[in-house]
């Protein structure tokens, strides 16, 4: 995997399309549980790769919410990044938006934690600590089972995601927790 664009690059890039802190801080956050995921399943050698990924994965959506990753293209390739990276960062929208389909493990990973990580971080916010250090699976797991909670999260998705793994929703769970935790502390110094 080749990456075209340096961190800095990438992380003025997102910049220009986002401004919301909300939104920044779920690309850190992408980006910090992709960089575990890729050391945790042996692809430490391409850890900037699958976190630059996870950082401009939604490069799009703050302006251009309707055509999410549709409009993503051309703003990464104005950008500098190669097309490796592009078809990546599109197939966490599949079945959504486009019919890129996620096939290397790193694109499934992506489209199974995306959503996941936007529920586990609106559960952290409602727990004293305003962390995921102190969060269980188990707490998780019933916040995960509240429709009405973070409703916008689809758990549709993330079961699909599990699913295109080959992973219980428990261990996407379980490991994106643990992913999300080893990260926080980098996400919360960027923001």
């Amino acid at each position: 995997m080749e990456t075209r664009i340096t961190r800095e690059a990438a992380w003025a890039l997102l910049r220009e399309y986002n401004k919301d802190p909300f939104h920044l801080r779920h690309a850190l956050t992408v980006e910090g549980v992709m960089r575990w995921y890729a050391e945790q399943l042996g692809y430490a050698d391409d850890v900037d790769f699958w976190g630059m990924v996870g950082l401009l994965h939604d490069i799009d959506f703050e302006m251009y919410p309707e055509q999410h990753c549709i409009k993503a293209p051309e703003l990464l390739r104005n950008g500098g990044v190669g097309e490796d990276m592009i078809h990546a960062i599109c197939s966490h929208a599949y079945g959504l938006h486009v019919d890129v389909k996620p096939e290397h493990l790193m694109e499934k990973v992506l489209f199974a934690t995306d959503e996941l990580t936007g529920l586990i971080w609106a559960a952290a916010l409602m727990r004293p600590s305003k962390s995921v250090q102190d969060m269980e699976l188990k707490s998780l797991k019933k916040k995960y089972k509240s429709k009405g909670f973070a409703a916008g999260c689809s758990r549709e998705v993330i079961e699909q995601g599990a699913e295109m793994l080959g992973w219980t929703l428990d261990e996407v769970l379980q490991k994106t927790l643990e992913a999300m935790r080893a990260c926080e502390a980098q996400v919360a110094s960027e923001i």
